[in-house]
């Protein structure tokens, strides 16, 4: 298994640098067919999300969309694949940031009952309370 940083799946979805971009792509094509040998951690998830929002001015929408595409792709391997869809869903659905969707599905991943949070904005989300 092989580890992605941040930079690869920006290149790989917005074709920014095309170079890197067909490397990416052609890395992606070398594993295919080997599920989860791509591995992307979480914290890559989130560096991913805040660099399509703040760096290429991304809709909400369409990093959804980008994160369903990752999730539905088995030659990626995540930290769980479960806890990216429920964190996608829940920021899809939500005004929350997608790092507090992933703190919230990890949480109830985990077994947690409720997330405890001073944050409205994190508190809006299904199963968080105030402390």
């Amino acid at each position: 298994m092989l580890a992605l940083d941040t930079n690869v799946l920006v290149r790989l979805l917005t074709r920014d640098d095309e170079a890197q971009a067909v490397k990416a792509r052609d890395l992606l094509d070398a594993h295919a067919g080997e599920d989860g040998a791509l591995f992307v951690s979480d914290i890559v998830l989130a560096e991913l999300v805040w660099t399509l929002d703040r760096a290429y001015g991304l809709t909400r929408g369409a990093i959804a969309g980008a994160l369903k595409a990752l999730a539905d792709n088995a030659t990626l391997g995540f930290e769980s694949r479960e806890v990216l869809r429920h964190a996608q869903d829940l920021f899809a659905a939500s005004k929350a940031g997608f790092t507090d969707c992933l703190i919230v599905a990890k949480a109830f991943a985990c077994g947690c009952e409720a997330v405890l949070s001073f944050d409205r904005g994190v508190r809006s989300l299904p199963g968080v309370q105030s402390p």
